[in-house]
């Protein structure tokens, strides 16, 4: 009898020690960019669209929770990592609503959540690209919700279509009128696009709002935060000032390079100097990224072309930009931060996180198959 204990007893302990050494090898100490990367509890982590929060030593991941298609049917998930290799699922940090009249009800869309922290009212506060139930992208609004924790649950307060009634600090006076005969409801054509840069949909929507489409936000040295939004119908980017608690818009903004078609804004400072890499506009098919500078947020910016390099360089490696995040701890370090979207099944979207290297003060992003963060100590 002792005898089969003890053998019993071996077993479990074998089995415990093989589980234990299975557990440990999925610990991840690199990069492999379109890989799947799971949590660790061994799930897909699933935080799309996504932006990263570092505070005390740990970075927390906000993304889209994804099902088989695009709406919102979980809400925001929230990850926490010290080493970015390594993610723990923390939660929903902002959930879909079971009621049907509220803007975040299940089958909206959600995306893009950014978190910021305001130090004034010590709230932590979460901004996404909102689009109404059953209204397809028509919505464009931006929604916004707070939190007393990095983790949650963040409180839903509002959406937003963008500084209505207020023109932008870099329009002319002539453009506030619609001309005379109106403006061309033909698309695509010369008279179009000259309407389109001169502020046709900007009069449209003056009014009511911007629209609101990819987003993300981003704090300036001196506490001031900005919105960095597609709009007017995702021909252009809008960059507003935020009012001091974070949670609305103070009617200050600019256009960024009207009909450019730009998306999917993710901005950076390095030196005192701006940057921001957004893409092309098609869909969910990938297209070469655009990069930009400016000596301030509010512009102007200067086009500084596709800071791919290399092998499918045209498509950004099949990925859209999301987010740039400054690495802690170790200076001028930067990580490229993308989504290799898969429409046909929407969780099954992978995550294109790559370094960020420099030529004559521009950014450049190369293929790497894997990397680690000792790749910034030779820069």
């Amino acid at each position: 009898m002792n005898k089969t204990i003890l053998n019993t007893l071996f077993f479990i302990s074998l089995g415990f020690i093989s589980g234990q050494a299975q557990h440990n090898s999925e610990r991840y100490s690199a990069f492999r960019p379109g890989d799947i990367w799971k949590d660790t509890d061994g799930t897909h982590i699933n935080a799309h669209g996504g932006g990263l929060y570092f505070e005390d030593g740990i970075y927390y991941w906000y993304g889209e929770h994804k099902g088989d298609d695009s709406k919102a049917h979980v809400g925001i998930n929230v990850y926490s990592s010290r080493d970015l290799y390594n993610w723990i699922k923390e939660g929903v940090a902002l959930s879909v609503e079971n009621d049907s009249n509220s803007e975040i009800t299940a089958g909206s869309v959600m995306e893009r959540p950014k978190v910021i922290y305001n130090k004034k009212t010590g709230k932590y506060v979460l901004w996404f690209h909102l689009e109404l139930k059953d209204q397809g992208y028509s919505a464009a609004r931006t929604g916004v919700a707070v939190s007393d924790t990095p983790t949650g649950p963040f409180k839903y307060i509002r959406s937003y279509r963008p500084n209505a009634g207020k023109w932008p600090l870099n329009f002319k006076e002539e453009w506030k009128t619609i001309p005379k005969g109106g403006d061309p409801e033909e698309w695509w054509t010369p008279q179009w696009h000259k309407a389109l840069n001169e502020g046709m949909f900007v009069r449209r929507d003056f009014k009511e709002g911007q629209m609101s489409r990819d987003m993300s936000v981003y704090v300036d040295q001196d506490g001031t935060a900005y919105h960095i939004h597609s709009s007017e119908e995702n021909q252009t980017l809008h960059i507003s000032e935020l009012t001091e608690d974070y949670l609305g818009f103070t009617g200050k903004w600019v256009r960024v390079q009207p009909g450019g078609q730009n998306e999917a804004p993710a901005v950076f400072e390095k030196d005192g100097t701006y940057y921001m890499i957004t893409s092309g506009l098609t869909g969910w098919d990938p297209n070469p990224a655009r990069s930009f500078k400016a000596s301030s947020l509010m512009g102007p910016w200067k086009a500084l072309g596709n800071p791919a390099r290399g092998v499918d360089a045209d498509k950004t490696f099949h990925s859209q930009s999301t987010f740039i995040l400054p690495v802690q701890g170790k200076e001028n370090a930067f990580i490229f931060m993308a989504d290799r979207w898969k429409p046909e099944n929407h969780i099954d979207g992978r995550y294109i996180w790559l370094p960020i290297e420099w030529e004559d003060d521009e950014p450049v992003i190369m293929w790497e198959d894997e990397w680690r963060l000792s790749f910034f100590d030779k820069q």
